[in-house]
C-alpha cells in the first residue's frame, strides 16, 4: 500500500519540529574532510570566516563550522528545531527565518551553508537572497548525506523503504546526482562539486531513530511507521547481530563563489 495522498513540501518541512529531539539526538554528523572541502572550494579557511548556516536545524553542521573557528549565525524556520539549537549550542546564535527570505544585511556573509537544508527552498528566492547576503568573492556551500547504495545491505534497506513509499529509491539517488543544476536552475551560479564517503557505527535503536527522524517518516501515520520500522530491526538483525550497525554515507558538497 503507498500513500495515496502525499503529503505537501511545506507539511514535510514542518513535520520536523515535533521530532527536534529525536533529530538531535540520532541523524549523523559529517566528517572532517567535507570541512576541509569547504575550505578548499571556497578558496578561505573556515577560521574568522562569517558564516551564515541556513535551515541549521538542530545546529548538528552550526556546531562543527563554531569548531573550526567561524564565526556563525545560524537561521532556522522552525520553532521546535530553534529550540533545540539553543539548548545544544547556547553561546551560539540563532534567528527564525528561511533561505527564501534571510534575516541577515547585504554583503554580510564570507560564506553561506545549507546542510541538508537547501532542497527546501525556492530556488527562485534563494539564489537571489545568497547573492545579496553574500559578499563579493564570498561562496555558497550545500551539502547533503546520501545513502551509499553500492554497498549491499544499505541497497536492500533502501529498496525495502522504497516499496513502503512507493519510490525508486535508486532512482532518486540517481536525480540527486543532478544536483548541481537543480541547485540553481537561472544558471547564476557555477558549481564545484565534491563527494567525501565517511563512515558511523552506531546502535540498531539510533539507526532505526535515524531512519524515522526523516520526513516521510515523520509524516506517515504512527502504527504504520512502528510497524515498518519493527520489521526493518529484524532485517538489519540478521545483517548486524551484535545489534551495532555501520551506516556508509557519500555527502555531496556543492560550492559557488559569488562574482
Amino acid at each position: 500500500m503507498t500513500l495515496t495522498q502525499p503529503p505537501s513540501h511545506a507539511a514535510r518541512a514542518r513535520s520536523f519540529d515535533d521530532a527536534a529531539a529525536q533529530y538531535a539526538a540520532n541523524r549523523p554528523s559529517y566528517p572532517p574532510a567535507l570541512l576541509d572541502a569547504v575550505e578548499e572550494l571556497a578558496g578561505r579557511p573556515l577560521s574568522g570566516a562569517r558564516v551564515v548556516d541556513v535551515g541549521a536545524g538542530t545546529g548538528i553542521a552550526t556546531a562543527l563550522l563554531h569548531a573550526r573557528g567561524a564565526d556563525v549565525l545560524a537561521v532556522e524556520p522552525g520553532a521546535g528545531m530553534a529550540a533545540e539549537f539553543r539548548r545544544a549550542l547556547p553561546h551560539v546564535p540563532v534567528v527564525r527565518g528561511s533561505g527564501d527570505a534571510l534575516p541577515v544585511i547585504d554583503g554580510h556573509a564570507d560564506l553561506l551553508t545549507y546542510a541538508q537544508a537547501w532542497h527546501w527552498t525556492d530556488t527562485a528566492r534563494s539564489v537571489p537572497e545568497a547573492l545579496r547576503v553574500l559578499r563579493p568573492g564570498g561562496a555558497l556551500a550545500l551539502w547533503w548525506n546520501t545513502d551509499a547504495l553500492d554497498i549491499e545491505w544499505i541497497a536492500e534497506a533502501a529498496d525495502r523503504s522504497g516499496r513502503f513509499f512507493g519510490v525508486d529509491i535508486a532512482a532518486e539517488k540517481r536525480k540527486a546526482g543532478d544536483r548541481s543544476e537543480r541547485a540553481d536552475p537561472s544558471g547564476r551560479l557555477r558549481f564545484a562539486r565534491r563527494e567525501v564517503r565517511w563512515s558511523r557505527r552506531v546502535p540498531l535503536d539510533t539507526h532505526l531513530a535515524n531512519l524515522g527522524s526523516h520526513s516521510a517518516f515523520l509524516v506517515t501515520a504512527e502504527e504504520r511507521r512502528r510497524a515498518f520500522l519493527e520489521e526493518e530491526r529484524g532485517h538489519l538483525l540478521k545483517v548486524f547481530p551484535d545489534g551495532i550497525v555501520e551506516e556508509t554515507y557519500d555527502v555531496l558538497l556543492l560550492v559557488a563563489t559569488k562574482p
